[in-house]
């Protein structure tokens, strides 16, 4: 839901810095169970400098990449921040393959081994007050966050934190020959990503976060964006969005689910995470149950009075209430065929890259419906309700839900984004809802 806020024309005339031809700046910090810091990794300036004395690792130059051939590693084409946090999950495939390739082949399924959320925790930092680049790629027309782009980096860093303490060699799938395959990991869906104060573009930013739940073969993952500014007194004040991933663990050659290593909390703030986790698992399950029952409408009177309101305006338009506005009419959609370049590490397309799309389309709609730039509270949730390949048509259709007048100072907007799936090809046409 999105409450309205006219943005000030002045800050649209802001003058711009003079351009500094440097790299985008992305570093990517990991923390051992004691909480020192044990890798970085991004791409730095190319103009040589001194390394900073918190570094742990030199930097790396971004011209000495050692990626595999473009075709397989598809990241540049996303922000720089996706990019490099799949260098960094292309070396923990790496370090997993010469360590542990040749020992571990042979090992059953069922040595599972539970792991300390700590080993999971993964953060990033953007240096946005001293990197004019990577700030330009984050700032929208308002010289404010461009939060699409977030959220896509946001899903990139939780498919990174997933793979760290499970993605193993003795974590796999075993065939019937007696031979062992990796795991797939991939987004089931977002959970509230609740924004709980405004992002600043001039001011650096950090996303961090770590597995806080394990079921049998899917985990959830929290995140937490933080910015440390002068209203800010302490760590709990600087938290400036939250959000909850859910992965599910695949097999790379049936599709079908496959066990994982399950977590062992020990701190209390780790056992509290592990509870509220919990719960939200045990209420997606009971919505599930629901939406396969004839569950009976509580408030019918209410939606019989919005029935009949929508007649009024399909059948005497002439007499319809001013201030209202069928549903069919604040609708906006858009289409594209998915390229390869568009992909995931898995050959599919990436999750975050449709999550931007969803997302830009309802900003898109929201701002057609009210007239003023809108500002983006929460996302309540996101389902991937099926994978999509490269070379699949895609249409996204947005509409308002509804509205709230409550504070008249900030409305709030509820816009839903639908992902219809087609492959004209087959005469197909699936539903995704992103």
């Amino acid at each position: 839901m999105t409450p309205l806020r006219r943005a000030l024309p002045s800050r649209l005339l802001s003058k711009l810095p003079p351009f500094e031809p440097w790299t985008p700046l992305a570093r990517l910090s990991t923390t051992t169970g004691d909480g020192a810091p044990a890798a970085t990794a991004g791409a730095t300036p190319t103009a040589s400098s001194a390394a900073p004395s918190y570094e742990s690792s030199p930097p790396i130059d971004a011209g000495s990449s050692i990626r595999k051939p473009i075709s397989l590693w598809p990241g540049m084409y996303f922000s720089p921040v996706t990019n490099a946090l799949w260098e960094a999950r292309s070396k923990i495939f790496e370090e997993a393959g010469d360590t542990g390739a040749s020992e571990n082949a042979a090992s059953l399924e069922s040595e599972l081994v539970p792991r300390s959320p700590s080993r999971s925790r993964t953060s990033i930092f953007y240096k946005f007050s001293s990197d004019y680049v990577l700030r330009e790629q984050y700032r929208n027309p308002w010289n404010e966050i461009r939060m699409g782009k977030l959220v896509e980096d946001l899903d990139a860093l939780a498919g990174t934190i997933c793979y760290k303490p499970f993605f193993l060699w003795d974590q796999h799938c075993s065939s019937d020959d007696g031979t062992t395959r990796p795991l797939l990991l991939v987004t089931a869906s977002v959970d509230r990503m609740v924004l709980k104060r405004p992002i600043r573009i001039d001011t650096d930013l950090q996303i961090a976060g770590a597995v806080t739940w394990v079921g049998r073969s899917s985990m959830e993952i929290q995140l937490e964006v933080t910015q440390s500014t002068e209203e800010t007194q302490n760590s709990l004040d600087s938290v400036a969005l939250t959000a909850n991933f859910t992965f599910v663990a695949r097999d790379s050659r049936t599709g079908k689910s496959a066990p994982i290593n399950r977590i062992s909390p020990e701190t209390e703030r780790e056992k509290l995470l592990w509870q509220e986790a919990e719960k939200r698992n045990k209420m997606r399950k009971k919505k599930r149950e629901e939406r396969n029952l004839d569950t009976k409408i509580e408030d019918l009177s209410r939606l019989q009075d919005l029935l009949a309101e929508g007649r009024v305006f399909c059948d005497l338009p002439a007499l319809a209430d001013r201030d209202s506005i069928l549903i069919r009419d604040t609708c906006f959609e858009n289409s594209l065929i998915c390229q390869p370049q568009q992909r995931n590490i898995h050959g599919r397309i990436f999750g975050g890259f449709l999550m931007r799309r969803a997302f830009e389309l309802a900003f898109s709609t929201t701002y057609a419906f009210a007239g003023v730039a809108p500002r983006f509270v929460e996302v309540d949730h996101v389902d991937f309700l099926r994978p999509v390949d490269v070379g699949n048509f895609l249409r996204l259709k947005c509409c308002v839900l509804y509205t709230e007048l409550d504070n008249p100072a900030e409305p709030l907007i509820n816009v839903e984004v639908v992902a219809h799936v087609m492959q004209p090809e087959l005469r197909s046409s699936e539903v995704l809802r992103p």
